[in-house]
């Protein structure tokens, strides 16, 4: 059966998690008879047993296929790699610690099937969406924050979530001007790919907490995001940056003119 829709988890230390991501995946792909899709794992040759984990599962027939990268690091770069080489013309990606349910993969694979929609959205913040009990304060607090100064960019309920899908030819469009820097590259797909808000969905989930491995989240990665933030803007904004600055020529130029008729 031909490929339709390519799963991209990016990963970095994450053996322990990978079989159970991988298994429910699969299993509710199939209890909703999706049977087209494979799943990339991009790992950033962690030194763990993630290359001997993926073989093994491979062999017991899961569509899943590892990329491992040696001279690359990162997220975004590798959801992209992962992009670029999928084969479906669905493009999804979620975390491989678990905490984007992977029963609500084939939820977000319909909404993307809609006739008319470009990209799909997983949310904490939908009616039926949240986040576990566990969930730390500071995170929450963080993710609040995250969320409220990239709230002028797009109309994305939660675009910190990192669980999303997008049309291959929508993300083709927008590929030679996406930027991987930091690790909210659901934004900057919807950004630099200038999705209309009627082409965009929302699927609520709940976002669980880490059972295995480690949390990503640094001081670095927050500076990163902030860095983001400011390309976007620019981006986005560029013509209000461009009148801003021609506006304040003009009325440099006519302030010189008026000392000049004095």
């Amino acid at each position: 059966m031909a490929i339709n829709i390519s799963i991209v988890v990016p990963a970095y230390e994450e053996a322990a998690n990978l079989r159970p991501l991988t298994e429910r995946v699969f299993k509710a792909l199939e209890a909703k008879g999706i049977r087209d899709a494979e799943m990339i794992i991009v790992d950033d040759n962690s030194p763990d047993s993630t290359k001997e984990v993926c073989a093994t599962l491979k062999d017991e027939g899961y569509r899943l296929h590892l990329i491992t990268r040696t001279t690359e690091r990162g997220l975004s770069s590798a959801v992209l790699r992962g992009f670029a080489e999928g084969n479906g013309s669905l493009l999804l990606c979620m975390d491989a610690d678990l905490q984007h349910p992977p029963e609500s993969v084939p939820d977000m694979i319909e909404a993307l099937r809609t006739p008319g929609t470009e990209f799909v959205l997983g949310t904490r913040y939908g009616n039926q969406g949240g986040v576990s009990e566990g969930w730390p304060l500071h995170r929450r607090v963080i993710s609040s924050g995250a969320r409220m100064l990239a709230r002028p960019l797009s109309p994305l309920s939660d675009p910190m979530s990192g669980f999303f899908g997008v049309r291959r030819e929508t993300f083709e469009k927008a590929r030679s001007r996406i930027d991987p820097i930091g690790y909210k590259i659901a934004l900057e797909v919807y950004v630099k790919a200038k999705v209309k808000r009627d082409a965009l969905k929302e699927v609520s989930f709940l976002f669980g907490t880490r059972q295995m491995g480690a949390s990503k989240l640094t001081g670095k990665v927050i500076v990163h995001y902030l860095l983001h933030l400011r390309k976007l803007y620019f981006f986005a904004y560029l013509y209000l940056c461009v009148l801003a600055v021609a506006l304040v020529f003009v009325a440099l130029g006519a302030t010189a003119k008026h000392y000049q008729v004095l």
